[in-house]
C-alpha cells in the first residue's frame, strides 16, 4: 500500500468549498469551514499548514462527511 497524498490546509479548504462549505472565520493558524444543511450546520476546523498529517486529514474527512475519494 502506497503513501497517501499530502495536502495543505488551503487545498483541503478548496476541496470543501467545492462541496458546499464556506470559510466562516479564521483564528490564528486555523480556518473554520461551515456548511449549512436543513436545520443544522457542519463545522470543520482546518489547520492552515503546508502539510496536514494523515490523522488530521482522516478527522477532517470524518467530520465533514465528504467522501474519502474526494481527497485522492
Amino acid at each position: 500500500m502506497g503513501k497517501s497524498k499530502v495536502f495543505s490546509g488551503k487545498e483541503i479548504c478548496q476541496i470543501l468549498q467545492a462541496r458546499g462549505f464556506h470559510e466562516a472565520r479564521r483564528k490564528g493558524s486555523h480556518i473554520i469551514m461551515q456548511k449549512t444543511l436543513s436545520g443544522s450546520t457542519i463545522t470543520v476546523v482546518v489547520p492552515d499548514h503546508k502539510e496536514i498529517r494523515p490523522g488530521t486529514l482522516a478527522s477532517i474527512i470524518r467530520q465533514s462527511g465528504v467522501g474519502k475519494s474526494a481527497f485522492e
